[in-house]
């Protein structure tokens, strides 16, 4: 089977895996124990492993709190600003291609009081930066905008918001989850204060992740979700998933060594399945093409039914309708339909994702799969 969903999940690497073991069996110790070796070796394992991620992302190693993935990140900075500012205002703007973990969030807040700005997309799944500006008002405590979108891939002009942010004084989080180990994410650069990421997005395990939260100008004060003995500086209290935390920090330090050569040859893969499949016919790319992650692509298929796809393709190919988070539901994409695509091209789409592990041979059956079973529901002899 080939596997073209690794926008939903990403296999462990080898390395990554070699170097969680020992941590599962005879450096098991609990990296909050202070009184022996045993818990002075799991902690110098998650000290290296938070440099590893504060490297990738060019912060500072106090600026890294382990959560258990991104969906907890989320929450933990929006409920956590939400929290702490109160005194400043109770105004959050997001955007409605937003990750559900970002959105089921801010419907939350919604009922605690806080006001939310939904801000639209066009039909590339693009913000208007002078639309993001005039939402902003005096009570406006929080811009959180992803840095890339799961289901199209198309990239936020972040640093562009970052800088709004900053001039207006209000706080900016970026949901980086698909982001990280896929292009440069620099928190200096992009004036970024706040920052989720997950380990499974990267080739690293499940149930592990990261949030960023600014030290420096502004520091960045948040209010603990989880209380408990007051874990990572308070931020997040329970005992640390060390072996999680040690195939993280192995995961980013293998993204920062090879991520430039990783993206440019998966992005040959992508655009060569793309060109492929394209020229079937009939066929859209859904959202930008010249802002967007290099390994994904989102595609309508005019005429077929993408469940339909799905069900004969099942068992040849892996991929999603969507964000594998809300696939479940089977709701239409709420992504696709806040670009404003008619309701036939939604139920059309399928979402196709590359990684490391994706090779030209796989590419290849890949075209020729999706070719016959495009013929076969197509009719075309």
């Amino acid at each position: 089977m080939i596997y073209l969903d690794y926008n939903a999940t990403t296999p462990c690497d080898a390395e990554v895996l070699k170097t969680m073991l020992p941590y599962f069996t005879e450096k098991f110790g609990n990296a909050a124990s202070k009184t022996h070796p045993y818990g002075w070796i799991a902690d110098e394992a998650v000290t290296k492993a938070r440099k590893e991620i504060a490297r990738l992302i060019n912060a500072a190693d106090s600026e890294i709190v382990f959560t258990s993935g991104s969906t907890e990140g989320c929450n933990l900075a929006l409920k956590g600003i939400y929290e702490n500012y109160a005194s400043k205002g109770n105004h959050i703007i997001t955007c409605r291609t937003e990750h559900k973990a970002v959105l089921d969030t801010c419907q939350h807040l919604e009922k605690q009081g806080a006001e939310v700005t939904y801000l639209g997309v066009d039909s590339k799944g693009l913000i208007n930066l002078s639309e993001l500006e005039e939402a902003i008002r005096p009570e406006t405590i929080l811009i959180a905008l992803m840095y890339a979108n799961n289901e199209t891939g198309v990239i936020h002009p972040v640093k562009e918001i970052g800088i709004i942010a900053k001039r207006h004084k209000v706080l900016f989080f970026s949901d980086a989850t698909q982001a990280i180990g896929k292009c440069k994410v620099d928190v200096e650069e992009d004036e970024i204060d706040i920052l989720a990421m997950s380990a499974h997005k990267f080739y690293g395990p499940k149930g592990v992740g990261a949030l960023y939260i600014r030290r420096r100008n502004p520091r960045v004060s948040i209010a603990a979700q989880i209380d408990g003995g007051g874990h990572e500086r308070g931020f997040r209290s329970g005992t640390l998933n060390v072996p999680g935390i040690v195939g993280m920090g192995k995961a980013t330090a293998l993204c920062f060594v090879q991520l430039q050569e990783e993206r440019d040859h998966i992005r040959k893969l992508r655009d060569r399945l793309e060109t492929g499949l394209v020229n079937l016919g009939n066929v859209i790319i859904n959202g930008d093409t010249a802002k967007r992650l290099p390994n994904v692509t989102n595609l309508s298929f005019e005429g077929i039914g993408a469940e339909k796809l799905l069900s004969l393709l099942n068992g040849e190919i892996a991929f999603s309708l969507g964000s594998a988070c809300t696939s479940a539901s089977k709701e239409p994409s709420h992504v696709l339909a806040a670009m404003h695509l008619e309701d036939s091209i939604i139920k059309e789409s399928i979402r196709l994702s590359l990684g490391r592990f994706t090779t030209d041979e796989e590419i290849n059956m890949a075209i020729q799969i999706f070719g016959k079973a495009i013929k076969r529901l197509r009719h075309i002899d």
